[in-house]
């Protein structure tokens, strides 16, 4: 099968929905299939060889955080180009409402299209206000695939229909395999000792970095040799904010990492920390701190409790509590068992989303959307208002 894939955002940050793309990319390559993705990135950017570059990005506020994304004219027409090169079976779009080239996709395709939705928005107000463009979009989109029953709610109650839930990916074995950082996690015993992780971007609020900044600098002063290892865009000067001098030391600051490195960081930890305080709809971090082996503490959020099997794949505290953060923090470190009884359930409930497992499922819903169109293409053509 000819697979097209479009990503709204750019290829030259990353970011969740860029790594779902490319995974899922490189899982359905695996299975014999032929794969374009279409992203937005510099021409000249290092890109894997079935990504095809539609450009620069420009930064766009969206669900609480700042997306990079491309639209106009120019876009326009390299979307085109690359449908009419391309020939796919089937095209498959990421966040087809955010203004970029997934939305140009949609609205330039002329075969049967799948779109993905990754955002569970807890408002509609904006969907509603928007209704007349997305009812253009919804009518030519073939078949829906939401990352969570959180994002597949917004289909149901906001755009007059379902979707099929599929979770998002992780490459279990990567992740499993992978070599922990030399010293890392060093020794964690009763009153001392452990190793924390923090990926993300610490500066945004919703990933509640000042949360574990805030339970790990009293939970320091009482365990003399705990450390927190923290990767992500920004600057190490906004990272040390709030901690004093004499506990700097205690945080090692990776910047922004591969994905091998992403992997070591995460096979480094003794407990992986997840402080977020909303706007999440699935929790892929979570999923990859489960297949690397560490013990997951995540706020109650819903989306987090769901991945956590309820709080048996890892340890929920109640969403924003730093008091109560330091406190599960302590209670596992000096709890070896309790860890390593997460850990193991972390390890069986992660097959699920075992890439290879996920890629049939989307598979398959790609096939019942090319048997729904009986190959035929739409005699429309979307003209770009002027």
């Amino acid at each position: 099968m000819r697979i097209g894939i479009v990503c709204p955002y750019s290829f030259d940050v990353p970011g969740g929905v860029q790594n779902h793309i490319m995974d899922l990319a490189e899982a359905l390559i695996s299975l014999g299939h032929e794969v374009s993705v279409l992203a937005p990135a510099d021409e000249d950017s290092p890109l894997p060889p079935y990504v095809v570059a539609a450009g620069r990005s420009v930064p766009f506020p969206y669900n609480g955080s700042v997306a990079r994304i491309t639209f106009g004219p120019v876009s326009t027409a390299r979307v085109r180009r690359w449908l009419a090169r391309g020939e796919f079976d089937v095209l498959h779009v990421h966040e087809p409402f955010v203004l970029s080239l997934s939305l140009l996709a949609v609205l330039s395709a002329r075969g049967p299209v799948v779109a993905t939705f990754h955002t569970a928005m807890t408002r509609s107000r904006a969907l509603t206000a928007a209704q007349g463009v997305l009812q253009l979009v919804l009518e030519r989109i073939t078949a829906r695939i939401a990352v969570s029953a959180l994002a597949r709610k917004v289909q149901v109650e906001h755009l007059d229909g379902g979707a099929v839930e599929i979770p998002n990916g992780v490459a279990v074995t990567k992740f499993a395999q992978a070599t922990p950082m030399p010293g890392w996690p060093g020794e964690c015993g009763v009153g001392h000792g452990g190793a924390l992780g923090f990926l993300g971007r610490f500066t945004e609020p919703r990933k509640g970095f000042e949360i574990l900044r805030d339970a790990f600098v009293p939970l320091a002063r009482q365990r003399p040799g705990l450390r927190l290892l923290v990767a992500g865009p920004g600057d190490r000067d906004d990272l040390f904010k709030g901690v004093p001098a004499d506990l700097r030391d205690r945080i090692v600051f990776l910047g922004l990492v591969s994905e091998e490195d992403k992997a070591r960081m995460l096979r480094s930890v003794d407990l992986y920390v997840a402080p977020n305080t909303g706007g999440e709809s699935f929790g892929m971090i979570l999923t990859e701190a489960m297949a690397a082996g560490a013990t997951v503490v995540a706020s109650d959020l819903d989306a987090f409790r769901r991945v956590l099997d309820g709080g048996r794949a890892g340890q929920l505290f109640p969403t924003g509590d730093a008091a109560a953060l330091q406190r599960t923090l302590a209670e596992l470190l000096d709890d070896p068992g309790r860890r390593a009884a997460l850990a193991a359930h972390a390890r069986q409930a992660v097959t699920a989303f075992d890439w290879p497992a996920v890629a049939r499922r989307v598979l398959e819903v790609y096939a019942t959307a090319v048997e729904a169109t009986d190959g035929r293409v739409l005699d429309q053509e979307w003209v770009e208002p002027r």
